[in-house]
């Protein structure tokens, strides 16, 4: 699916490791490394490709029942996009992705100008041949046009230390630089991922010090027509402090400007507050029915964390919590009326202890909540979350929680169906624990992970219970060398009462492809083989 996943940013987050550095004095707490690393002169060279791939074979009971969903289906499960699981059912295919990624950097501009270019070829083995789409091309013959293009981006340094971003480019609600810092850094610091993980066109500005950064952003969410105010726009701010060698903490600003006017959207499904765009990935739909609106929503923040890098000592710790606010206008007669208040809070908690000699030798836990909202937005507010999935699909992926089916993970290629899509869990919120335990049998070499979670509603949907079920998963991974890997893995989820509901007054049916029988309990294995190629 469209630059929207993880694995489509895992190789470019990487390329941190082995990229040439424009700035060598750059703090090493942004991810980066140092001038006295002996290969570094190695890589510095002016243009650079490599590449990630990915090939996975999947077996589950989840599948779409509508055929328009058959090759690329996402969204949350049991939603709009007809995803449903049956124990008579056996769904299996291969799917396989290439991501390569060019920079050039002259020497004509002595390292302070950068172009990055990252792009996308999915598909599911065997789906389409001879036509023009993406996520499609491997059937017999092939010649598919079938190209997306992830980043086309500009980085210019005009002083130390100050970096712009010009473009379309990563749109991380982190504190550290998407280009220059480790995958697994981003989605475990800041927020995760689970309010703005995307792409996104537009400009942002930061400063990276020793022992301090800030960043200011501004992107371009949807444009409309080109001469009148409907646009949608967001504003970013983070201040990001290292108060010692173990702790770190930050403050953040989020604005988005809706004048959006239910004209338009990023697909066919439209976007913003009362789409069906945000019906599909599991957020909260206002009913506001087919009137214009407009809405001014900003997130107030505030993270920190306890040695993020997981080096220091054997103890990790880092947490955020967020509130976001804000109003909603609709268009009665010539007027706008206001319609909402909006306030919701989200909050995390996460931690590790290493007891082995590698970062693989950890047990963790992670805690999530939301508040929820049982009558909409009946009484002239919400109080629920509301994140980028409701402009786009998905905007924000909260995937590393270790759980598969529950929340999203990252191995996905063509099917993105977790049963929660979006942490204000359609607008009812979640209060979600997740234990992980990963034990490395060869240091490096083998690694076997279990892990166990479950799930309450934050408010009671009609009809039904807050329990939303447990899940059980597990994995072994065999590395062959660095960056080539084959995991095997596999979860079960079992359904709560929460499933036992069909209240649709959020304006999003969670029965909308059964009506009163709960859905079959979904489980899902998948081998995946992987190469970060440089």
């Amino acid at each position: 699916m469209k630059h929207k996943f993880i694995l489509t940013i895992i190789g470019v987050l990487l390329y941190s490791i082995v990229s040439a550095q424009t700035d060598n004095s750059m703090s090493g707490s942004a991810g980066t490394y140092s001038a006295d690393i002996p290969f570094q002169a190695k890589v510095n060279k002016e243009f650079q490709f490599f590449a990630f791939y990915i090939n996975q074979t999947v077996g589950s009971n989840m599948f779409p029942k509508s055929s328009l969903f058959s090759g690329q289906l996402v969204g949350r499960l049991f939603g709009p996009n007809s995803s449903t699981t049956a124990d008579t059912v056996l769904s299996k295919y291969v799917e396989q992705r290439l991501i390569p990624f060019f920079i050039y950097q002259p020497k004509l501009f002595n390292g302070k100008a950068i172009l990055r270019a990252s792009f996308e070829i999915d598909w599911t083995w065997g789906d389409q041949a001879y036509g023009l789409s993406g996520n499609k091309g491997s059937a017999i013959s092939a010649d598919q046009v079938n190209i997306q293009t992830q980043n086309i981006e500009l980085e210019l340094i005009p002083f130390k230390d100050w970096y712009i971003n010009l473009g379309l480019q990563r749109m991380f609600d982190t504190p550290y630089n998407p280009y220059r810092t480790y995958f697994d850094k981003m989605t475990t610091t800041g927020y995760r991922l689970a309010y703005w993980g995307t792409d996104g066109v537009g400009i942002s500005v930061r400063r990276d010090k020793d022992f301090n950064s800030i960043k200011a952003g501004y992107y371009k969410l949807y444009e409309n027509d080109a001469e009148l105010n409907d646009d949608v726009n967001l504003f970013e701010f983070i201040y990001h402090q290292k108060i010692s060698m173990t702790w770190t903490a930050g403050a953040s600003v989020y604005y988005v400007q809706d004048r959006g006017m239910n004209k338009g959207g990023v697909s066919v499904f439209g976007q913003g507050l009362t789409s069906t765009l945000a019906n599909y990935n599991g957020a909260f739909v206002f009913n506001l029915g087919t009137n214009d609106y407009k809405a001014d929503i900003a997130w107030t923040g505030f993270y920190f964390g306890r040695n993020v890098d997981f080096w220091i000592d054997r103890w990790q710790l880092t947490g955020f919590l967020n509130y976001n606010l804000g109003s909603v206008y609709a268009k009665q007669g010539s007027d706008y009326v206001k319609r909402a208040d909006i306030g919701g809070l989200g909050m995390n908690i996460r931690g590790a202890y290493r007891y082995g000699q590698t970062t693989g030798d950890y047990i963790s836990t992670d805690i999530v909540y939301t508040t929820g909202d049982g009558d909409g937005i009946a009484n002239g507010k919400y109080s629920g979350v509301i994140t980028g999935n409701t402009w786009g699909m998905p905007a924000n992926i909260f995937v590393s929680s270790g759980t598969y089916i529950l929340f999203p993970h990252a191995n996905v290629v063509n099917r993105y169906t977790p049963v929660i899509s979006d942490i204000s869990n359609m607008g009812y919120g979640v209060t979600a624990g997740v234990l992980n335990f990963s034990n490395d049998f060869i240091p490096n070499k083998i690694n076997g992970k279990i892990g166990f979670a479950a799930a309450n509603s934050t408010v009671k949907p009609q009809n039904g219970g807050k329990f939303m079920g447990w899940e059980v998963n597990g994995a072994i991974k065999y590395n062959f060398g660095p960056f080539m890997s084959l995991e095997l893995h596999g979860a079960y989820l079992s359904l709560g009462e929460f499933f036992d509901s069909n209240d649709a007054s959020h304006g999003s049916d969670i029965n909308s492809i059964y009506t009163t029988k709960r859905p079959t309990n979904p489980w899902t294995t998948f081998l995946v083989y992987k190469w970060l190629i440089f």
